[in-house]
């Protein structure tokens, strides 16, 4: 097959327009084309009353050698590659260790799926509950019923990506394209067709439940066995080998090869393994603020005269800025058409996220704003000082809001004003239980609120009305990733912990879904290579 690229046609064309630009492109008669695919579809917006879409297209064509050399020197006509999944190994009928794997995320979620695929049979941990259940727990929440802390927005199956956009787009270097077995996985398991062309591909918190349900059934039927509500309080550790795990109920399992999947929240585990000598360092990370606007503002803004084109969908935005005391602040986890939600996990914090449905149809727009900082300026002396940090400031949320739950809120003028806000203007909020509206310079430090008040403005001449006064912010984001690092090497494996394999967001390997999962696939390839070689090693 033959890929062509940089195919542009206007953004209401015909069905025909496709077919006639790759005759024009390669210069062949109808007759020599025989199908195409699209592999990609984008879109060009610069110019608002002439909007491009943009393809990459798989196609099949008469004497493809011939056209090749006829475009060897055109950029934009190249072989297609083989982007089908390749299993590195399969279990040897020997097996007599299974693999463990802490978290049922998106990375301990591919991770597992991958060790079962190739037969495997891994033991997958979860701390939190089945994604119904905990659905039930986190929406209570929302609704103003206690937290629990073991079954929330952070803990649970499906992880912390399960109550988000469901976005499915990395910037992470993917040669091996790992990324469409990911996309593939979500496919088979109800995601819509359109994630593996689209070139912003989300799916929203409820497609996302029965997806990750699927998924599960699939691993079960594998040979694989999820336990929920089973905590990991202990590591086995001997001469620097994993040897096996404590779980909360005091059951002990045993296993030489452990992958450590648990999410950016897991901060009772992340002081187990400081506890037990396993390597952690800190790692930057933001915080900031959730911001709000009408989404039709937002619409118009980017789109003008096509805002509401069905292709197009909701609009979303990336921004940043760089400050005069030498911050950056820039907007992140954008959710269109969505609602901000509560996201604590632990009693007595407020923390904030981004949350989408798959139709993005909600009035609002929200994202977060957030303020770069780093352990040697803003955190330093121990590697679990940024969570210390997050703590602090979500406790202070909370006492902020009211001390119970409701979110500190101020609206965007009286922010850049610095005058707290008393009442609300023409946007909602969206984050349930509730707002308590005040002075959001009391739950920041100093330099970050200065930062954004700079970047709002600054962010306006990209996005007018971005610093519309009634606009709102709500308080705080601060889990925008692993406040640490547990170091790995080329192995996978932790550089003190043989058989400890550090994987996904927590660990700071991947920074959402899609990244999350394509990490989960890498550490279950080096674990079932690296059994292999165990289990050939005893065998001699």
């Amino acid at each position: 097959m033959l890929r062509l690229t940089e195919i542009k046609l206007p953004l209401n064309h015909d069905e025909q327009a496709l077919t006639a630009a790759i005759l024009d492109k390669l210069q062949i008669s109808a007759k020599q084309l025989h199908s195409f695919t699209v592999f990609k579809r984008g879109f060009d917006a610069r110019k608002k009353s002439d909007i491009q879409l943009i393809y990459t297209l798989d196609i099949e064509v008469d004497n493809e050698a011939a056209l090749l050399k006829t475009f060897e020197k055109d950029q934009h006509v190249k072989p297609s590659p083989d982007t089908s999944y390749k299993f590195v190994t399969t279990a040897p009928a020997t097996l007599t260790e299974r693999p463990i794997v802490i978290g049922l995320g998106p990375c301990g979620l591919f991770a597992g799926l991958l060790l079962a695929q190739m037969g495997f049979k891994p033991i997958i941990l979860e701390r939190g509950k089945e994604v119904r259940e905990r659905t039930k727990d986190t929406f209570g929440f929302w609704r103003g019923k206690e937290l629990n802390p073991e079954s929330n927005v952070q803990y649970g199956e499906g992880g912390a990506g399960t109550f988000s956009d469901g976005k499915l787009y990395s910037q992470v270097k993917d040669p091996k394209h790992y990324g469409r077995k990911v996309m593939s996985e979500f496919v088979a398991a109800g995601a819509p067709d359109e994630i593996m062309y689209v070139s912003k591909p989300h799916i929203g918190t409820f497609k996302l439940v029965a997806m990750v349900e699927k998924m599960r059934a699939n691993i079960i039927a594998l040979g694989g066995e999820i336990r929920f509500s089973s905590r990991v309080d202990d590591l086995h550790i001997d001469n620097g080998q994993i040897s096996g795990l404590t779980l909360s109920t005091g059951e002990q399992l045993y296993s030489k090869h452990i992958v450590l999947a648990v999410g950016h929240s897991a901060r009772d585990t992340f002081q187990m393994l400081y506890d037990k000598g396993v390597y952690v360092e800190a790692k930057p990370f933001s915080i900031g603020f959730r911001i709000e606007h009408e989404q039709s503002m937002i619409d118009e803004c980017r789109f003008g005269s096509n805002a509401g084109n069905p292709i197009l969908g909701a609009a979303d935005y990336k921004l940043v800025h760089h400050c005069r005391n030498g911050r950056s602040v820039y907007s992140f986890c954008m959710c269109p058409g969505g609602t901000v939600v509560a996201a604590a996990s632990e009693h007595g914090g407020v923390v904030t996220n981004g949350m989408s449905q798959y139709s993005r149809h909600e009035r609002n727009a929200n994202s977060a704003i957030v303020v770069g900082i780093d352990p040697e300026r803003d955190y330093p002396g121990h590697p679990l000082a940024g969570i210390a940090l997050q703590r602090q400031l979500e406790q202070l949320a909370f006492k902020v809001g009211g001390e119970n739950y409701h979110a500190p809120a101020q609206l965007i003028g009286d922010f850049l004003a610095g005058k707290p806000s008393t009442e609300l203007g023409e946007v909602k909020p969206s984050y349930t239980p509730n707002i308590r509206l005040t002075d959001l310079a009391q739950v920041l430090p100093e330099f970050a609120i200065a930062a954004i008040r700079e970047a709002i403005p600054a962010f306006d001449s990209q996005i007018k009305g971005f610093a519309k006064a009634d606009g709102l912010l709500t308080g705080v984001e601060t889990r925008t990733s692993s406040p640490i690092n547990i170091k790995r090497g080329a192995d996978y494996q932790s550089i003190n912990t043989k058989g400890l394999y550090p994987a996904g967001e927590g660990a700071g390997y991947a920074g959402g879904i899609l990244s999350a999962g394509i990490d989960g696939i890498k550490v279950a390839e080096a674990v079932a290579l690296s059994i292999l070689a165990t289990n050939v090693s005893s065998v001699r």
